[in-house]
């Protein structure tokens, strides 16, 4: 009761004002027909206060997000059902959803005459320009009467996710190179390390093939262990991202890190489509939910896109050189860099002598902040070449499928002076 009261409305506290100024003024002038109506206005938020505050509702809500993962600037449905369980009718509900500012303004429902057995199912539309997680709910409800004079609020504490990816545009084929330093299922070649019998295992990671469980080692070691022999045919792509705040400039949507992300995104489906086990490094290092897995294109693609979702700027000054190990050796690496100091340098010429084929796109992230003090990107592009790197430029303008084929014309044009070199040599 007492929480009921304090839920009048400014209805409900107008009506018990007046109530009780009618008695006072009944009592006054000796008017008991004044006073009659005086109780009937204090009397009907009372009562109703009453018995809203006595019912036992039992409410039940399933939130549905369709799809949970969707591209920046697409928009996703979030699909409410609402049921009524208990045996007690209530008047108006006002729902409102927890929706958090970026996707859009909270949705609003006003839902009437519900009683036992009453279902009803509300839908809407949420839109976000920025990549991320986010938890859609919980839902705040308020019970009103059909005066309404009392109003309670009541929330459910369930939520559902939903990821928004960084923009990807289709990407054009280019000779990438690094793709035979192990192929995919659909480029088969002899065996080069071992013959078949050779057996290594490595623990099960999620989205092996249960097919691959090796069951002596697992009963040995205790754990789920699959087998590696295939290893060395799968095509394998590294995507280095340099997401450090001192590499970069601008702020929000438009900063050259939401460019350098979205670039990151691109080349991993393209690079996933064509057959790669693609993983992700960033600054900090390795990102665990990409590693080098042997799994369906779509399911490789998932973990990528989740995990460029919620890259942050890291505030750290260098970059992490621990994934750089000899088990990690060999395979195509793409790097997408923002302001590279010379630093950076040594980094850079180790990780490209870790690579049979090394791809770099520089970020102009002058031309974000033309108002700053330019950094030494416009070099960048020449020192990584001379390291052996191919390298293309990409600014706030420019297109990113043009710089893609860029990149695949710088690589033809170095193979044909490799074969003019090698043939004056003869």
């Amino acid at each position: 009761m007492r929480e009921a009261l304090a839920g009048l409305t400014v209805r409900g506290r107008a009506f018990l004002a007046a109530g009780v100024t009618a008695v006072v003024c009944a009592l006054v002038l000796g008017q008991p027909t004044l006073a009659r109506v005086g109780v009937l206005a204090v009397a009907l938020p009372l009562v109703t206060a009453y018995f809203i505050g006595r019912s036992r509702y039992r409410l039940a809500l399933v939130r549905t997000v369709s799809p949970q993962l969707v591209a920046a600037g697409q928009a996703a449905r979030v699909q409410l059902t609402l049921t009524n369980e208990g045996r007690t009718p209530t008047g108006v509900l006002l729902l409102e959803d927890q929706v958090p500012y970026v996707l859009g303004t909270r949705p609003r429902f006003v839902l009437e005459g519900i009683g036992h057995g009453w279902r009803r199912h509300v839908s809407y539309q949420i839109r976000s320009d920025t990549r991320g997680h986010f938890d859609i709910g919980p839902m705040t409800v308020r019970v009103s009467d059909p005066f309404g004079l009392v109003e309670l609020g009541r929330a459910f504490h369930s939520s559902a996710p939903l990821t928004v990816t960084p923009r990807t545009v289709p990407l054009p084929q280019i000779p990438v190179g690094g793709a035979w330093t192990g192929s995919g299922d659909n480029r088969p070649r002899a065996f080069a390390t071992g013959s078949a019998e050779d057996v290594t295992v490595r623990e099960y990671r999620r989205g092996d093939d249960l097919r691959r469980v090796h069951w002596r080692s697992s009963a040995r070691t205790g754990e789920l262990m699959v087998r590696r022999e295939e290893q060395p045919w799968q095509s394998r792509a590294t995507i280095f991202l340099d997401n450090r705040l001192v590499s970069h400039r601008g702020q929000g949507i438009a900063s050259s890190l939401e460019t350098a992300v979205s670039a990151a995104a691109s080349i991993a489906v393209h690079l996933t489509h064509r057959g790669f086990a693609v993983r992700l490094v960033t600054a900090s290092g390795e990102d665990p939910s990409t590693a080098w897995h042997f799994r369906d294109t779509d399911v490789n693609t998932g973990p990528l896109l989740e995990a460029l979702a919620v890259v942050q700027a890291e505030h750290q000054p260098r970059l992490d050189t621990g994934w750089l190990t000899e088990a990690g050796r060999g395979g195509l690496v793409v790097a997408v860099l923002g302001a590279v100091t010379p630093a950076d340098q040594p980094f850079l010429s180790r990780l490209v002598h870790h690579s049979t084929a090394a791809m770099a796109i520089t970020l102009d992230v002058d031309e974000w902040a033309p108002h700053l003090p330019r950094s030494t990107a416009g070099s960048a592009g020449t020192a990584l070449v001379a390291q052996g790197w191919r390298a293309a430029s990409l600014g706030p303008r420019d297109r990113l499928d043009a710089v893609w084929q860029e990149l695949g014309r710088s690589g033809r044009r170095g193979r044909t002076a490799a074969s003019a070199t090698g043939a004056v040599a003869r």
